[in-house]
């Protein structure tokens, strides 16, 4: 019996991203922006949709914008306008919102994804546009639905790609990127604890089945915000899609067309909310209250002008340049402000391999205690290159370092002060030392004589007696000082 072969499923997504800028005070009026406000104490008659009240734009939105389609290598427009679109929900108070449907920011970027490999993977970017945001419904009460209008109106970005991504992987990727690349530009916080950023895949399949392939419906993931939730969310649509195809052929993009549906984190699967609307359904019109914005001569490229290294052009930098891996890198330039303590004290005489340890192994741990990151702990970079300097030169070792930088982030005291001061200083004095290897070699004597009869065991038994020595010494013997000493005093080799 001849086994019929098994369906092949490829996974396609696209990722809508949504980004609250940075800006002081709403999009199109002047309610002011701020987290944990009471509820709907951050709202006026503009933001509200009150008759009469007219919208004017916040232009730092706008330059935020742009700067963020430019970063992402997009074809910025000269001339960018405004749509009703039109939609009613309970947090939604003009029943429509105001976004860019025709004449957005920016049109067709892409942006690169390293791979384990070290290939490259480009995910193109569709449009980069402006809009509104809704408020924010409440679900908490046991009967009713509340409504807190405070995010009603702040500017959001929102960013489109095209459906490139193959893998709930890649999708993680892509939107850690997109996050480092705002929180470089300075747009946004991109906080996804308080809602500054949140994702939406738009995921389907091709089916292939007995030669021919079919598209699964086309599932839109909503208001997912973390990465793990994305990457699970489509993880999950993936299978249930793939067995949904096989279990009903009629389980198709053409005779389902799309559905939007939301995340039980708890469940760690999708539920269904409503059919996806299509463009023809927001009715989307030009708006009558808000002329288009023509750019200025000059201001793309002042724009241009104040835009950063990003972070995978400085990523590739700090691992070419400084010799330092990729993983490190990618860890030190995760924040622009830690990027830049890290070159300053590189520039400050540290050895940047061992400053890159320090980041990764000490510092990262010090910042997550601290909840904040390495520049927040608002150290000097003299400093950390000193107490990098200390450890390269011998000074002091490894598990000393990590003590004095443990007392530096409480203190702010200067590292040699603090080694000398904790008695953290390399013990390298062989009349100092010589007491300790001779306490090792008699408290361990069958390492000793192991190291004596030559053979395979010899070098891990002259390891072991180094651990030995440096453990009396509380980890401050030279490490080749002591080993030197105990080759002296176990005398030659019988093998």
């Amino acid at each position: 019996m001849t086994l019929p072969p098994a369906p092949k499923a490829r996974l396609i997504v696209g990722l809508e991203i949504h980004v609250q800028l940075r800006t002081a005070t709403k999009l199109f009026c002047g309610c002011a922006v701020r987290f944990g406000a009471p509820p709907n104490s951050l709202t006026c008659p503009v933001c509200l949709g009150h008759p009469g009240a007219l919208p004017v734009l916040n232009r730092e939105a706008l330059r935020c914008a742009a700067k963020t389609a430019m970063a992402l290598g997009c074809r910025i427009l000269p001339r960018t306008s405004w749509d009703r679109k039109s939609y009613w929900y309970p947090d939604l108070p003009k029943n429509y919102q105001i976004s860019q449907n025709e004449f957005p920011v920016g049109l067709e970027g892409a942006v690169e994804l390293p791979r384990a490999d070290g290939s490259v993977k480009t995910v193109r970017i569709r449009r980069v546009h402006l809009e509104e945001d809704a408020g924010k419904s409440l679900h908490d009460a046991p009967d009713a639905t509340l409504v807190d209008l405070n995010r009603a109106g702040t500017a959001l970005l929102e960013i489109v790609t095209a459906p490139d991504i193959a893998s709930p992987e890649e999708a993680g990727d892509l939107a850690r990127e997109i996050r480092r690349i705002v929180r470089y530009l300075g747009v946004a916080d991109a906080d996804m604890q308080k809602g500054h950023m949140r994702l939406e895949p738009n995921v389907n399949c091709a089916v292939e089945l007995d030669g021919a392939e079919a598209r699964t419906p086309i599932v839109e993931i909503k208001n997912l915000n973390s990465f793990r939730a994305l990457e699970a969310a489509v993880a999950f649509e993936f299978e249930r899609q793939t067995a949904a195809y096989l279990a009903d052929p009629a389980y198709t993009l053409e005779r389902r067309g799309k559905e939007s549906r939301g995340w039980d984190e708890a469940a760690l699967a999708t539920f269904v909310q409503r059919r996806k609307e299509e463009a023809h359904e927001y009715r989307c019109f030009p708006d009558p209250d808000l002329a288009p914005y023509e750019w200025i001569a000059g201001e793309l490229d002042e724009l241009a002008r104040e835009t950063p290294e990003l972070p995978q052009a400085r990523r590739r930098r700090l691992a070419r340049e400084l010799g330092i891996g990729q993983g490190d890198a990618l860890l030190i330039a995760e924040d622009r402000a830690t990027g830049d303590l890290f070159e300053a004290a590189v520039a400050a005489g540290a050895c940047p391999q061992t400053l890159a340890k320090h980041f990764i192994n000490l510092w990262t741990r010090l910042a997550k205690d601290a909840g904040t990151t390495i520049a927040g702990l608002k150290l000097d970079a003299g400093a950390l290159a000193e107490l990098a300097r200390l450890q390269t030169d011998g000074a002091v070792s490894a598990t000393a370092a990590r003590l004095i930088a443990e007392a530096m982030a409480r203190t702010r005291a200067a590292p040699r002060a603090l080694a000398q001061r904790l008695g953290l200083t390399r013990l390298s004095d062989r009349t100092a030392l010589l007491p300790l290897v001779k306490e090792a070699i008699a408290a361990n004597p069958k390492a000793a004589a192991q190291y004596r009869a030559g053979g395979g065991k010899a070098a891990k038994s002259l390891g072991f007696l180094q651990g030995r020595v440096m453990r009396l010494s509380g980890g401050r013997a030279d490490p080749a000082v002591a080993a030197a000493l105990l080759r002296e005093e176990l005398g030659p080799q019988l093998g």
